[in-house]
């Protein structure tokens, strides 16, 4: 295991009990951003990086009993505390890493993410990644539940020019990756990137 992904499990690992209970009103944003990934009835999704599981149900209410949802997350404790909360019953969970996603190439519809850009390594690959899995014009949705700018002063930080989730930067990024951003929302409310998978 390389040791970004040992900082990304030892973050987690450490937060995975009280996740939920640190962000108890996230559930409405959580289904807007499914709701506007626009997904049918029967369609394959994956939550990468799902964590505790909270945009499961959204992702199941969306495509249907005929559908199939996938949460893979390289946390164990996360998807513990997904299975203690019930969100198991809605999709599949899955111990997989975003880098070698356990999924036929081209099987998937769409992929939903929460939080998930800012702890990649490799992020030109592992979202090249991310777009193996997902059939030409399928889509993906980059999400978190509030924007960058209350993000960082919730985290007692500033915004710097680096940040993979600027519009200018995001854009080139997700094109080197397969990808072509086709909504940005940077709101204090939550941010919102969707894109879809080039042929």
């Amino acid at each position: 295991m390389s040791d970004d992904h040992t900082h990304v499990q030892e973050f987690f690992t450490a937060r995975a009990a009280d996740w939920d209970t640190r962000f108890p009103d996230d559930g409405p944003a959580y289904a807007a951003a499914v709701a506007d990934l626009r997904l049918r009835e029967g369609d394959r999704v994956l939550d990468a990086g799902c964590g505790t599981g909270r945009a499961l149900p959204p992702l199941r209410a969306a495509v249907g009993p005929s559908g199939v949802v996938l949460g893979a997350d390289l946390t164990p404790a996360m998807l513990r505390e997904a299975v203690r909360a019930g969100r198991h019953r809605a999709g599949r969970l899955l111990l997989a890493d975003v880098a070698a996603l356990p999924v036929r190439s081209g099987s998937l519809d769409a992929v939903f993410t929460a939080g998930l850009i800012a702890h990649l390594p490799r992020p030109v690959d592992n979202l090249r990644e991310l777009a193996r899995g997902v059939r030409p014009g399928g889509r993906l949705a980059l999400f978190h539940p509030i924007g960058r700018a209350a993000l960082a002063a919730r985290q007692g930080r500033r915004i710097t020019p680096d940040d993979l989730r600027a519009e200018a930067r995001l854009g080139p990024l997700l094109a080197r990756s397969g990808w072509r951003m086709t909504s940005y929302v940077d709101e204090d409310a939550r941010f919102l990137a969707l894109a879809v998978r080039e042929n």
